[in-house]
């Protein structure tokens, strides 16, 4: 075994001792950035470079198993995504149908699409549907897939739903006015009923949320690595656990 290989695993461990099973977050999102850059970066295609990005997640999952997370938030593909060109979208499209069908194969990983999948190609959202259900009686890990995903969106989703489930239950303007609260918009959510994520982790060295979880964030940690998503590796991973632990949360107090 090559010298480099056995020094990475010792370091690896020696992470892994540092993190206390009570400094582990719930709830982790990731936004899997710089597929396309890494592609460009090795002289690939991008799609290869989608397709890299891909093939990291089940890996990624195995590492939120094994730390003790409960709720993993994975950002695929944006709302503002979508604007790009079919010769690229439409083979990204089919990179994540595959990769999340995969995951629902596993049978080890609750999959529960979100976004506004009246967006996507109705393919597309039939496949993520079917995968979902698929996985409707895992006791695992549970992973909400973004695609179609934007932080507006579902927050202006999260009020409609709110008017519309009043004005079905036949409730006067004014007091549907009255009942516009913090709690009745998380209510009606992507994620209603989980815990707001502790951790956010955002690959490729960009420092921004670009709409990432917009509300259920107001409260998160943040991790920004340099590697992209493409080369995030365990240790990336278990330093960001460590970076989290190490922080005092004050909960805006």
């Amino acid at each position: 075994m090559p010298l480099t290989d056995v020094l990475y695993g010792a370091y690896e461990r020696r992470l892994a001792k540092q993190i206390a099973p009570e400094d582990v977050p719930r709830h982790v999102g990731v936004m899997l950035d710089g597929n396309r850059r890494w592609a460009r970066a090795n002289g690939f295609e991008t799609k290869d470079g989608h397709q890299a990005g891909a093939d990291k997640i089940k890996d990624l999952l195995t590492w939120c198993e094994q730390a003790g997370v409960e709720v993993v938030t994975l950002w695929l593909l944006s709302t503002d995504n979508l604007d790009r060109s079919p010769t690229e979208i439409v083979p990204l499209l089919k990179i994540i149908e595959t990769a999340v069908a995969d995951l629902a194969i596993e049978g080890r990983w609750r999959l529960h699409p979100i976004g506004a999948l009246d967006l996507l190609p109705a393919e597309t959202a039939q496949s993520l549907k079917a995968s979902a259900e698929a996985t409707r009686n895992v006791q695992g890990l549970h992973v909400n897939v973004a695609v179609g995903y934007g932080g507006r969106r579902e927050i202006a989703d999260a009020v409609r739903s709110l008017i519309h489930e009043h004005a079905v239950a036949g409730t006067p303007v004014d007091r549907i006015a009255d009942s516009v609260t913090v709690e009745e918009i998380e209510a009606h959510l992507y994620t209603k009923g989980q815990p707001d994520p502790d951790l956010v982790i955002r690959t490729s060295g960009e420092q921004r949320l670009g709409g990432f979880l917009l509300w259920q964030s107001a409260k998160s940690e943040f991790y920004f690595c340099e590697a992209y998503w493409p080369d995030f590796r365990h240790v990336d991973f278990l330093r960001a656990l460590r970076a989290y632990a190490n922080r005092e949360r004050r909960f805006g107090r």
